[in-house]
């Protein structure tokens, strides 16, 4: 049967990637919802290609253009945040792809599971600010989510069929980013246009930079650990330059399970779009012959501090996975703008862990106070 999308953040490197997707295979997939936040260009167009039911322009400042270019199209358009955790209730959206950026995706995603409606989660930083929160509604209303990221998606397929009272621990990838093996001193000069180079995916400007410093390794650390329930302690985090092993699963007795395909985002959205099933594709085939030696290194810890920072707070747990990614979020954006070095990020990131108030089970109503405090903080702090 036609599965009958909503994707959220349909303007973006994953929801681009999906679109194409959902081209290729029009008899397995159709658009009911399509949101952006401030493309509306790209949104307009194609609202136009895809038809579909509604359209959520998020900045209200572009609501009136996008519904200008829309009248006659039979397309609902809305505006403002909160249509797009509003949007995903509307009857017929079978999956929801959720590939908004940041802290904006924990409310659509919540109010998905609410409703019923499964989500393709491409959005790391709901898990990792409200991971509890999340899978506890998803189990309660039996929900099912399914990961979007590579890694993710490796584990998850790894995982099929297995019990997970036999897994002993789970390893994630990360290909080192742009920078790997450089010296304390060569990072201090970095610049956003290097760092925005990711020798091997391709990815919007906040998660590129986030794979160059390795946060973005540390969030889905701190996401895996949500979706597989696993303990902190066992979860691994190993640099593979070739992003050809997506991660792997060590069980008790000894084996371990790869997944393993080109460095290519269309393969884990496909996965999640077909899911449970296969869908044949003329995606690019990954050949041992014909390609170098894989290879595997521990990652550095002391030039990369994101990584250690984000296991402490995985460990510290509470509310302290959304500062982390409060202010990483800031710190970014700041790089971007080159008012903040490559290698303050993680100073940022950890003055902030350090500052803003402890809450050991915070709620939806803590989590954006403490998202509100921590952009506050790392604001001032910046300036």
């Amino acid at each position: 049967m036609k599965k009958h999308l909503a994707v959220l953040g349909s303007t973006g490197s994953i929801g681009t990637q999906a679109l194409e997707i959902i081209r290729d295979y029009p008899e397995q997939f159709s658009v009911e919802v399509l949101t952006a936040q401030n493309n509306h260009p790209l949104l307009i167009k194609q609202s136009i290609e895809f038809q579909p039911n509604a359209v959520v322009i998020a900045n209200e400042k572009h609501y009136a253009e996008v519904q200008k270019e829309l009248k006659g199209q039979g397309i609902k358009v809305y505006t403002g945040q909160s249509a797009i955790t509003q949007i995903v209730e509307m009857e017929g959206i079978d999956l929801v792809l959720q590939a908004l950026v940041g802290f904006s995706g924990l409310e659509p995603t919540l109010n998905a599971l609410r409703y019923g409606k499964p989500v393709a989660l491409a959005n790391k930083e709901t898990l990792v600010v409200g991971g509890e929160l999340v899978t506890d509604l998803a189990r309660k209303l039996g929900v099912n989510i399914y990961p979007v990221d590579s890694e993710h998606s490796a584990i998850f397929q790894c995982l099929a069929g297995e019990r997970m009272q036999d897994v002993e621990k789970i390893t994630l990838t990360a290909s080192g980013g742009p920078f790997r093996g450089w010296t304390a001193g060569q990072l201090e000069k970095v610049t956003p246009e290097q760092a925005l180079r990711h020798p091997n995916w391709k990815m919007g400007c906040k998660v590129t930079i986030d794979s160059a410093t390795l946060m973005n390794k540390g969030l889905e650390m701190i996401e895996a650990r949500w979706l597989f329930s696993m303990q902190p302690s066992d979860i691994d985090v190993i640099i593979h330059p070739q992003s050809v092993v997506h991660s792997l699963v060590h069980f008790r007795d000894g084996s371990i399970k790869a997944q393993l395909g080109m460095p290519d985002m269309r393969l884990p959205i496909l996965y999640a779009l077909s899911y449970p099933g296969r869908v044949a594709s003329s995606l690019p085939r990954f050949s041992f012959a014909g390609n170098v030696s894989l290879t595997f290194e521990a990652p550095d810890f002391s030039n990369f501090r994101n990584l250690k920072l984000a296991y402490a707070a995985l460990d510290r747990g509470g509310n302290t996975p959304c500062v982390l990614n409060a202010a990483n979020e800031v710190a970014v954006e700041a790089f971007l703008k080159k008012s903040l070095g490559f290698r303050e990020i993680s100073d940022l990131i950890e003055q902030c862990m350090v500052r803003i108030p402890y809450i050991h089970s915070p709620g939806l109503d803590d989590f954006k106070q403490t998202d509100e405090e921590t952009r506050r903080l790392a604001r001032q702090l910046i300036k």
